[in-house]
């Protein structure tokens, strides 16, 4: 689309009223995640010892990275619905998550024995734990994709990208319901190539699917 093309557009079609776009989102989050809760329980189920689970420190570490995650990539998803609009410092608050769990993990792999760093990596569900983060966030992928068409995003790929971050974040924070691994080390290669899996799908569709 040529910059005069997108001006008229814009002239034409006012962007959204502030209050719209928060409720859009409010609305395809809510469906989102509890479409998302709903697969995983059908699919995995909740843990059986979830009440024991909550006095883990572990337990609590995993939402939180993933929570904060989840909240970086809402603003930038917000952001990149807007034409022109760019990341700016949001790009620290995506990265920053990411980087005190890779440390934190790489503390726990140099104090422990070399004997151990094999299970800390691997877990018991190395297997399955990305690909089922990334089928759980399904449900937010559609509901966050669908939010974005109401805008008008102009950076088709990022903007992909942001909504893939934002579900898989979302869908990381319903999987922990389930997922009984507590290593610092497992999460930060498992979880984060679970969230990567929706984000690199995002970039590859933002471009077909949001397109205006």
């Amino acid at each position: 689309m040529k910059t005069d093309e997108l001006i008229s557009l814009l002239a034409a079609d006012p962007a959204p009223e502030p209050n719209t776009v928060t409720h859009r989102f409010a609305v395809a989050l809510a469906l989102g995640i509890a479409g998302a809760f709903l697969l995983m329980v059908w699919t995995h189920g909740v843990r059986a010892d979830l009440a024991h689970a909550t006095g883990e420190a572990m337990f609590w570490g995993k939402l939180i990275f993933a929570g904060s995650l989840a909240l970086a990539a809402w603003m930038a998803t917000q952001r990149l619905g807007h034409p022109g609009v760019h990341l700016g410092g949001v790009r620290l608050a995506l990265a920053a998550p990411v980087l005190v769990l890779w440390l934190v993990a790489a503390g726990v792999l140099l104090a422990s024995a070399p004997a151990l760093r094999s299970h800390l990596i691997l877990g018991e569900t190395w297997s399955t734990c990305a690909f089922s983060i990334a089928m759980i966030a399904l449900p937010l992928f559609a509901a966050t994709l669908w939010a974005l068409r109401g805008l008008a995003p102009t950076q088709l790929a990022q903007a992909g990208a942001s909504a893939g971050l934002l579900a898989g974040s979302l869908s990381t924070m319903v999987y922990a319901l389930h997922c009984p691994e507590s290593g610092a080390p497992f999460v930060a290669i498992w979880y984060v190539l679970g969230i990567a899996i929706p984000t690199l799908a995002g970039a590859m569709l933002g471009p077909r699917v949001l397109r205006w």
